[in-house]
């Protein structure tokens, strides 16, 4: 796994490429080549260039990793079709394959996750599932191993993968020494859910469904156990919960806990309100029961949650 080939294209996300480099290169384990189809420069998602070493069909042999970064989502174009057609040559030769945000969705199109556990950045995950069904994403996950493959969040998420195949491949003490010279987590806590929004949900089709998430999302701290909001949605509860798994893929009771969990998050990072409080003004009832929230869909605690991402300045 020593060699890495970097397949780089025009609107390749810098920090996607960047991160991951960052982290192999300071482990001083791999040799790594960034190679591009016509082994031209090609220019990033933010306009700077980025030169390369060789082209893709120039890649001879078999590949220790090859590492596939994302494109900007949803209004960056994915790379053109020359990129596309070479991609499953690659794969196919590769020992280890590694997708960074959207290059998961460049990896579905290839065919190399049907069957497969991935994830990607969190405002792609619908679109990865709806489009590739065979896919069995993990929205929540920063990394997803599954065999050969490993997929990875969004963005910096190519940070914690990268770090991830160091450890694997070279140790715990190499790893760890790299994310301290980088002033990073060697695994950081929580999932993606930390950094997520409301608009993750896929918008329902049943007028009813729709209605009832907006309700929700609009007053947290109001009654929403199954009864009332089976009554507001005037369907048997059996029937409303057939839907919340359907057209939202999660239970009534899970998708109220998350807009809860939310509703929370906002609080602590802008006010100075108590954790109690918190609890309170956001439906939880105690803060305890707040905690237990957190660590199911965040896999972190309130307190630690407001450590972590409380503005410098917040509202008293």
């Amino acid at each position: 796994m020593g060699d890495v080939v970097v397949a780089v294209y025009d609107g390749v996300v810098l920090l996607d490429v960047a991160g991951p480099v960052q982290v192999l290169h300071g482990s001083g384990c791999y040799q790594i080549r960034l190679a591009s189809v016509d082994g031209r420069p090609v220019r990033t998602d933010i306009g700077a260039p980025l030169g390369v070493d060789l082209a893709l069909g120039e890649v001879a042999g078999s590949v220790g990793t090859l590492l596939v970064p994302g494109y900007a989502y949803p209004d960056g174009d994915q790379p053109a079709e020359p990129f596309l057609s070479r991609l499953p040559d690659l794969v196919r030769r590769a020992r280890r394959v590694a997708s960074v945000c959207t290059g998961a969705l460049l990896l579905a199109e290839a065919g190399l996750l049907d069957g497969r556990r991935a994830t990607t950045h969190w405002a792609a995950c619908a679109d990865l599932a709806s489009r590739f069904p065979r896919v069995a994403v993990e929205p929540d996950a920063i990394f997803v191993r599954d065999g050969p493959v490993v997929t990875s969040a969004g963005v910096t998420a190519g940070i914690d993968l990268a770090l991830a195949l160091v450890e694997e491949d070279h140790g715990p003490e190499i790893a760890r020494a790299v994310a301290k010279h980088m002033v990073v987590f060697l695994q950081r806590p929580g999932g993606q859910s930390q950094f997520s929004v409301r608009t993750a949900v896929a918008t329902p089709r049943h007028p009813a469904l729709r209605r009832l998430l907006d309700a929700v999302a609009a007053e947290p701290a109001a009654n929403h156990t199954l009864a009332a909001m089976a009554d507001r949605a005037a369907v048997s509860e059996r029937h409303l919960t057939r839907l919340f798994r359907r057209e939202v893929g999660l239970t009534p009771g899970q998708y109220v806990e998350r807009i809860r969990v939310e509703a929370a998050q906002a609080l602590l990072e802008t006010s100075a309100a108590g954790v109690e409080a918190v609890a309170r003004s956001c439906g939880f009832g105690s803060d305890e029961t707040m905690r237990r929230a957190f660590l199911q869909v965040l896999g972190t605690t309130p307190t630690a949650y407001r450590q972590r991402f409380r503005t410098s300045r917040v509202n008293p």
